[in-house]
């Protein structure tokens, strides 16, 4: 989980709403295979993530909460442009809806 320098949890300072879910993205490859550098310009955008904070789930026509497929600690996929990107206790965090999450990934 992301911690801030104080080691409190960044997640607990979070809570996403209706069917969101707030997603540390996986770390962008800085070197090739062969051993060269990319610049922030070569990057691939990572699409693999770790959830840290989900919110209740959204709600259906008679007003009920549909549960969450997806849990805090889960490993997923996501669309490859999907969320909203932004930094917390320079943390590189994005907010995702839960219909953006393409598969959880089980080891």
């Amino acid at each position: 989980m992301a911690t801030d320098t104080n080691g409190t949890a960044v997640a607990a300072k979070l809570r996403p709403l209706a069917d969101r879910l707030v997603v540390k993205p996986a770390t962008r490859e800085e070197t090739t295979k062969s051993g060269i550098v990319l610049p922030d310009t070569a990057k691939e955008k990572p699409q693999r993530g770790t959830v840290l904070a989900v919110g209740e789930g959204r709600r259906d026509e008679d007003g009920d909460r549909i549960p969450m497929d997806v849990q805090a600690g889960d490993a997923v996929l996501f669309a490859k442009y999907a969320g909203t990107e932004f930094k917390l206790e320079d943390e590189d965090l994005l907010i995702l809806s839960e219909k953006d999450v393409l598969a959880v990934v089980t080891d």
